[in-house]
């Protein structure tokens, strides 16, 4: 194993329930950007189970981008990681029309502003039919907070104030200023949540 692998335990273990998903959610074919791929793990196991797609990782860490570039080393359908700030008002790089949007675990470990920056760069970025797909811990107010979240989320705000557990019909807020909408929810492993936005209107 290349030194520049970094390794992530909670990207191992979600790693396949998250390609369960994306595989029923996502046609056979398309163009895919990570967002905040981080080790690079998922760019390269996710990609794995979609193989009519071509994955595009990408971390606002410089140092990320070595280990990214070493776990996908040799799949041919993952392209060159990019270096992208949700904040940015122009994503660099990073091609239009795109078929899916992936973001994992980025939302709670950034601060708020980047919920807004991920949603609007979604809309400037995703085909008329794309779908921008989110995993990670949301504070729901029809549901009870697990106390493992609670406890998560006490640690996040002590380690950065500006970091922390969203909640969900904040998040959603900041889709539907940007012209996307929660069409879906789903229940993953220890008490995280996959949300999938799509445009709210479609081009006339």
């Amino acid at each position: 194993m290349s030194d520049a692998r970094r390794h992530s335990p909670a990207a191992e273990r979600n790693g396949p329930p998250i390609r369960a998903a994306l595989q029923r959610l996502l046609p056979t074919s398309g163009l895919l950007l990570e967002i905040a791929s981080g080790t690079g793990q998922h760019a390269a196991f996710l990609s794995e189970g979609l193989p009519g797609w071509q994955w595009q990782p990408s971390d606002v860490e410089p140092g990320a981008l070595p280990s990214i570039t070493a776990w996908c080393s040799g799949l041919e359908r993952v392209r060159p990681p990019l270096l992208l700030n949700v904040l940015d008002d122009v994503w660099s790089g990073v091609p239009a029309p795109l078929d899916a949007i992936y973001c994992a675990n980025m939302i709670h470990i950034a601060p708020w502003a980047c919920t807004g920056g991920l949603m609007q760069g979604a809309a400037r970025h995703l085909a008329p039919q794309g779908l921008l797909i989110t995993y990670g811990p949301y504070l729901l107010d029809d549901e009870p907070t697990a106390p493992s979240n609670l406890a998560f989320d006490a640690d996040l705000r002590a380690r950065n104030p500006a970091w922390g557990i969203r909640r969900l019909g904040d998040v959603s807020g900041q889709a539907a200023a940007a012209g996307l909408q929660l069409r879906e929810r789903m229940d993953m492993p220890a008490n995280n949540k996959l949300l999938v936005f799509a445009r709210s209107h479609l081009p006339g």
